[in-house]
Parts: structure tokens; sequence; C-alpha cells
């Protein structure tokens, strides 16, 4: 036990000013790809927060998360609404309400998953880069760690791939189209829009205008 805590507290200490280069996640798309005989790929370029478009962190907190710099680390409201709502309508998709700073501790030091034990190694990575980490830095981690297309992870990467520019010179416009595929994007694509996707970079777009940056 005293292993296991001294580990983790010492890992997120070090990430607090190390680049994130590769993810539990990235290992296992890779091995899926190489077990379903598919071409190998992993696109992923670290950039820091000051190299990205000043309208990603606004455009992902508008998607993902209104409440990000006014939580320490759970939204409680989303919860017991999600709850809720997964309750009166156990028919349709269950509702989730992870926040970014839960998306971070599951993608930097997790593996995919719904069991209990994973949620509950997520709600104490959450605790912990809460308490180590600004929220910049958990800002500049999820942008530079989630999944953004098939074998693509990261800001910088996506924008390569899918608009043919760098991080920082991605348009609002683009930015929230970005931001509309999080929810699954390796169905959703910013490279190859859904009239569906439009719709949800419009709305984006609109939230936006309320959404305080970092």
């Amino acid at each position: 036990m005293v292993a296991f805590f001294a580990s983790t507290i010492l890992s997120v200490i070090l990430l607090r000013f190390l680049p994130v280069w590769f993810t539990p996640l990235m290992f296992i798309r890779c091995y899926e790809q190489v077990k379903e005989g598919r071409e190998l790929k992993l696109s992923h370029s670290w950039v820091s927060i000051d190299e990205m478009s000043p309208s990603m962190p606004v455009a992902v907190m508008a998607s993902e998360d209104a409440n990000f710099l006014k939580h320490h680390g759970f939204d409680y409201k989303a919860i017991e609404n999600a709850a809720i709502r997964n309750m009166k309508h156990p028919e349709k998709r269950k509702l989730g309400a992870s926040t970014i700073s839960q998306q971070t501790a599951k993608n930097v030091f997790l593996w995919p998953g719904r069991s209990w034990v994973r949620k509950g190694f997520e709600v104490y990575f959450t605790a912990l880069i809460e308490l180590f980490w600004s929220k910049e830095r958990i800002m500049e981690v999820y942008l530079n760690s989630i999944e953004m297309g098939e074998g693509i992870y990261g800001v910088e990467a996506v924008a390569r791939e899918h608009f043919h520019t760098s991080a920082s010179q991605l348009t609002r416009a683009q930015c929230a189209l970005i931001a509309a595929t999080l929810p699954n994007p390796r169905k959703y694509s910013s490279k190859q829009p859904s009239s569906y996707m439009l719709k949800r970079q419009q709305r984006i777009l609109k939230e936006m205008k309320f959404v305080h940056p970092l």
C-alpha cells in the first residue's frame, strides 16, 4: 500500500512538469490495430498550451465541461442530473458526467472500461491531479492526450492530419468541430463531418461565447 501511494503520487507530481508522450490507451489501440491486421498508426505530438489556439480550451469546455474552472474534479450537479435521466430513461444510451479532470486522469493513468475498480482508480487519480496540478496544466495534458480520431492523439496531431495546419493556427470553427467529435472520436470525424456533426459544431460555437477562457 505504501509503495502504491508513493509511486502514484510521485508519478502525478512528475507529470506536472514533464510532457506525456505516451498513454496506456495509445498502446492498447496499437495492440488492437496489430491484432486486427490493420495498418499501425500512432500520430501524436506534444505542444504546450501556449502553442495551441486559445479557442481550443474554450471549445472543449463548452462541449465537455462548462464548469471546469469552478469544480474540483467532479461536477456533482451533472452527476445528479445524469443519474436521474438514466433512471427515468433506462432504454436510452447512458448519459455520462465525466469532467475534463476525470477524462485526463483516465487517459493518462488508466485503461478504457466501465468497471467499478477502474472507476475507483479514476476518482483517486482525479483527486490527485486536482491537488497537484493547476487547471491550466490539466487542460494542457488533456488536449495533448485525448483521442481525436483513429490513431490520432492530441490537438497538434489532429490539426495536422485533418486541417493541414498547426494547433496554434486552428480557427474558432475548427476548434468547435474538433470538440464536437469528443463524445466518440472513432465514430465522428472532424475531417469529414456529417450533418449531425456540423449541427453540434454550431451549438458549441454559440456556447463558447459564455465560457470563460483559461
